[in-house]
């Protein structure tokens, strides 16, 4: 270590001598003094009312951000029907996963905790196109009063090498007609090989980009004058390794909404994640990193939406977040996520939306213990 170690840092971590400093101790000192807890929450999880409440036979989940319009908040989600068969049935018949088959439906609500199902929103495209076995994982944009969905698109038939790409529409109001993009908005990479004919992702003769087998879960923001779609990355032959599975984040930028979005040279800009969530903050980006990799439950934050650095590490949180844009969120860093959508498994088969709330811990106290 070459920087001055001072004694409030030794006090502060409770090491007692200079000369003998464990890896850890090392790490430690190295870290900022200024350890607060703005990045750290803790959450809970709650029922829905109205339509959005668990339904039986209906799969709810993958719910966008927040919006408002008139005075109510709109939210757009996947939907579809029906037990999920995997790969072991009729792939051109079957239900693979209670993603397939699927359509984006929306909904409104005055209080955020009571829902009304306002119908469909984007609907599967016609047989032999690029959509038409499944769209599903939509997220919102509003900007210069167009409103922008981007989701993932999946075309029969759905095997376990099939590649997941990434379309966009449009509509002047939140209701729709939505005008599809005639193409994806981004694809996979194209640079991996597949080992043998057998319908096997594990088997690999080279494994290709991050993101050369599925590109997931977009999300877009306006940022510095030009348009951020970050998503996640599943590369063919995926691995598990000491952080689990193999799943990294990536982002493809554009002069215009609907492209063309070029992808960062520096991708892949996370080392771990699934589902995207990411927002505004103090002129960067932070991002919510879950569920797989050996950086997730952190909160991070970028001062260019590239180069993002660990600012707080959590002990969970919400699956699929959708946040709620209407927040203040330059307040403090995680107050867009105070309250928000999330899904949940009922079981392997179905899966409904619920209502997230979030709070910064500042003490640990025992039952009967007076905090500071």
């Amino acid at each position: 270590m070459n920087k001055e170690i001072t004694d409030e840092q030794l006090d502060f971590l409770g090491i007692t001598n200079r000369e003998y400093l464990s890896a850890a101790s090392k790490r430690a000192l190295n870290w900022s003094m200024d350890l607060g807890n703005e990045w750290f929450f803790e959450y809970k999880v709650e029922d829905l009312k109205g339509d959005l409440a668990y339904e039986e036979g209906v799969v709810r989940r993958d719910p966008s951000s927040i919006i408002k319009y008139e005075g109510k908040f709109y939210v757009w989600y996947t939907k579809s029907t029906g037990p999920t068969d995997g790969f072991a049935g009729n792939i051109f018949e079957s239900k693979v996963f209670p993603w397939d088959r699927c359509d984006i439906w929306y909904a409104t609500s005055e209080d955020g905790i009571t829902w009304k199902e306002e119908g469909l929103a984007i609907e599967r495209g016609e047989s032999g196109s690029y959509d038409d076995r499944s769209v599903f994982t939509p997220e919102i944009m509003v900007y210069d009063d167009t409103y922008y969905l981007t989701y993932q698109v999946v075309k029969s038939p759905y095997t376990v090498r099939v590649k997941e790409h990434i379309a966009l529409a449009w509509s002047n109001t939140p209701h729709g007609p939505w005008t599809k993009s005639k193409e994806p908005i981004l694809c996979t990479a194209e640079n991996g090989i597949w080992k043998g004919e057998e319908q096997n992702r594990f088997a690999v003769e080279k494994k290709g980009d991050f993101d050369s087998h599925k590109v997931h879960d977009p999300c877009i923001l306006p940022y510095k004058g030009k348009f951020y779609l970050y998503y996640k990355g599943e590369q063919m032959g995926e691995a598990i390794t000491f952080g689990g599975r193999q799943i990294r984040h990536g982002v493809a930028i554009a002069d215009n909404p609907k492209g063309p979005y070029i992808k960062s040279p520096y991708n892949p800009i996370s080392n771990s994640g699934h589902e995207i969530c990411v927002w505004h903050y103090k002129g960067g980006i932070a991002s919510l990193i879950t569920t797989d990799g050996p950086e997730k439950n952190t909160v991070q934050w970028s001062p260019d939406g590239i180069n993002f650095d660990i600012k707080g590490v959590i002990k969970g949180a919400p699956h699929a977040i959708g946040l709620n844009r209407t927040a203040n969120n330059e307040k403090e860093p995680c107050e867009i996520l105070r309250w928000g959508l999330t899904h949940e498994y009922m079981n392997d088969d179905y899966q409904y939306i619920r209502r997230f709330t979030t709070w910064r811990m500042k003490h640990h106290t025992a039952k009967g213990e007076a905090s500071e």
